[in-house]
């Protein structure tokens, strides 16, 4: 079977195509909302100061409800929680398209409605990660990841906000919002379509009838999650890494690569679209490349190095002078990142439990989200005390030193080697 038609062989399974399909377009429907929702900011009158209120507010949904996400993901249908989600989300974004249209519209009505829009995705993506593996047999999720890992980039980050950018320069943002409204109420209707149990129970240690509920049943989840987390080194270990490298490199590529383009290349704007669309792009093909493949027997330790070492060019970020250079590194940036994510969600879905997959998805999830903001806030200064170049070299080299001593403290190499996931098949007796 060839690489490619390996990479889409999950889009066989009806369940799965619906899924992915209700999947691509509300990703479309969310780069197209991103667009609408800074140019509804504008006309409004607003500048940087209420855009950034805004973008904050939708933080803070999806950091305080991820945890409660993932609890409801083991504990309820994730195809419930899922249609519940973007129900949510399409209710909301149809009354604040209505509002838009009609001129009553506020910034505070879309800073809550952002809070809603990321409760409901904290919600949703634990769901999704416990949902997959009930729809694919386990040999399939590496390639499903690379799907998802290839679709995000290019409809969120790229035909999304697009499309959003031409609505709105043929209509008003108030249509986009409308429109990204449906494409949530469209990804409902796909997942209502599938064919599965409309509840999924997971079975719990204890009787029924002997299980708390309420505040102490959701304390008693989380607790339960992270005690697995605790005990299980390959996993604490990943996590730890995870939190480092988002503090190191998400502050420099979201704060000070702009400023690199202008103040090394003299770019402008369309040079620093350039450079991210080059990012967007290579995340699609290194997802697209490390799932036409069967999962590294070295699974871990594959990852862990190509996190680590695949950061090393944010290092040209920094010191670029053509612009080229500068979106070939961002190229290997994503695809390093992007084909490391996919191995990563895998093994979410492979080695973690039934029961406490959608707690470990969210408190992954939680764990990213924590230090996006302290990286962010400490990229200015550290630019303005030592200089963005230096900032940029500390990104690319810090992960790729961490890396070695995490391989080494958890124990990787030994852990993937006493757990297999896709062993070499038995050669055929004579």
């Amino acid at each position: 079977m060839s690489a490619g038609w390996k990479a889409v062989r999950p889009l066989r399974h009806r369940d799965y195509r619906l899924l992915w399909i209700g999947l691509a377009v509300a990703l479309l429907g969310s780069g197209l909302w991103l667009v609408a929702l800074a140019w509804q900011v504008i006309e409004l009158g607003g500048g940087p100061v209420q855009l950034s209120v805004v973008t904050t507010a939708y933080s803070i949904g999806l950091v305080v409800c991820v945890l409660f996400g993932g609890v409801a993901a083991d504990r309820l249908s994730q195809r419930l929680v899922m249609v519940a989600a973007d129900v949510v989300r399409g209710c909301v974004l149809l009354v604040v398209a209505a509002l838009a249209l009609t001129e009553l519209l506020e910034v505070w009505h879309l800073a809550g409605a952002a809070v809603l829009i990321g409760a409901g995705e904290a919600f949703l993506i634990p769901a999704y990660t416990a949902l997959v593996p009930k729809l694919l047999p386990a040999e399939e999720l590496l390639a499903a990841n690379g799907l998802e890992g290839t679709l995000r980039p290019l409809a969120q980050q790229a035909t999304g906000p697009a499309l959003g950018g031409l609505v709105i320069a043929a209509m008003s943002p108030g249509l986009a919002i409308l429109i990204t409204a449906f494409t949530y109420f469209f990804s409902a209707g796909c997942v209502l379509a599938m064919r599965i149990p409309a509840a999924e129970p997971t079975e719990a240690a204890e009787p029924a009838e002997d299980r708390v509920t309420g505040v102490r049943a959701m304390a008693a989840d989380l607790r339960e999650g992270w005690a697995y987390v605790r005990r299980t080194r390959w996993l604490l270990a990943s996590l730890l890494f995870g939190t480092v490298f988002v503090l190191l490199i998400l502050g420099p590529l979201e704060v000070l690569l702009p400023f690199a383009v202008k103040d090394q290349l003299g770019g402008g704007p369309s040079d620093f679209g350039l450079v991210l669309a080059a990012f967007g792009i290579g995340g699609a093909i290194g997802a697209l490349l490390i799932s036409s493949r069967s999962l590294p027997r070295r699974y871990l330790t594959v990852m862990t190095l190509m996190w680590g070492f695949g950061a090393l060019p944010i290092v040209v970020l920094g010191v670029a002078q053509h612009l080229w250079v500068m979106a070939v590194g961002a190229a290997l940036v994503g695809a390093t990142g992007s084909a490391s994510m996919v191995i990563w969600g895998t093994l979410l879905q492979r080695r973690v439990p039934d029961q406490l997959r959608g707690r470990i998805s969210s408190l992954d999830f939680f764990v990213s989200l924590l230090l996006m903001p302290v990286s962010m806030a400490l990229a200015g200064p550290a630019g303005a005390l030592i200089g963005i170049p230096a900032v940029f070299v500390i990104a690319g080299v810090g992960p790729a030193l961490i890396c070695v001593l995490v391989v080494y403290w958890g124990r990787l190499p030994s852990d993937e080697l006493a757990n297999p996931l896709d062993p070499a098949p038995e050669p055929a007796s004579a």
